[in-house]
């Protein structure tokens, strides 16, 4: 009896360490995660905050500033769908991708046109095996709105493949509109619906 409470208590020790390294393991990849977040946040707000640039100006260092941070492609492959994007000819995947990806970059310049003085503030931070979650918090007027961003590791590097804000996904929000317009339209279809400037911020369902 004492030698089972004795590999008990072993492989409870065990346990034990196994999740407190786990957990500090996280805690340093989280705040690597949230340095390299505020990081790009602040050199965002800087440019939209500098009077000696203009309006395009101001759009063309963002977009500097952000694409690294995104897996645009992979971005435009899940927005898809993986029944979509596996009828699609090679021509048809590069067509959509290049579209896309300009779609969600004017997605993103025409929310922070809208920046005046609101607070960012990072609020939380969850673990899923290479993933990373990172919620923040934008204070405006008194309002608080919740943004998650959705890392992923690729090549030692953190890439953001999702976005969610007020707790709905872009890629899903996107996913549905184009599921929608595929179960009845054309890959030609799509492209001159997802080409509209009114498209460059999808509904929510």
């Amino acid at each position: 009896m004492k030698k089972k409470q004795s590999n008990r208590t072993r492989w409870a020790v065990i346990l034990i360490g196994l999740l407190t390294f786990t957990s500090l393991a996280f805690a340093d990849i989280k705040e690597e995660v949230e340095t390299f977040l505020r990081g790009k946040m602040d050199q965002v707000f800087d440019v939209l905050k500098n009077p000696a640039f203009d309006q395009e100006k101001k759009n063309s260092e963002i977009v500097t500033i952000v694409t690294p941070m995104f897996d645009f492609s992979l971005m435009a492959k899940l927005a898809c769908g993986k029944n979509h994007w596996g009828k699609m000819t090679e021509t048809q995947k590069q067509q959509f991708n290049d579209l896309f990806i300009k779609l969600l970059k004017r997605s993103f310049i025409e929310k922070l046109v809208l920046y005046t003085d609101e607070k960012v503030v990072i609020k939380d931070g969850r673990g899923e095996k290479n993933k990373v979650f990172i919620t923040t918090v934008l204070i405006s007027k008194g309002k608080e709105f919740d943004m998650s961003y959705k890392f992923y590791q690729s090549g030692g590097e953190w890439k953001i493949y999702d976005l969610e804000i007020q707790n709905v996904s872009v890629i899903s929000t996107y996913r549905t509109q184009i599921d929608d317009i595929l179960k009845t339209g054309t890959f030609e279809d799509l492209m001159v619906k997802l080409d509209k400037p009114e498209n460059a911020t999808p509904e929510k369902k």
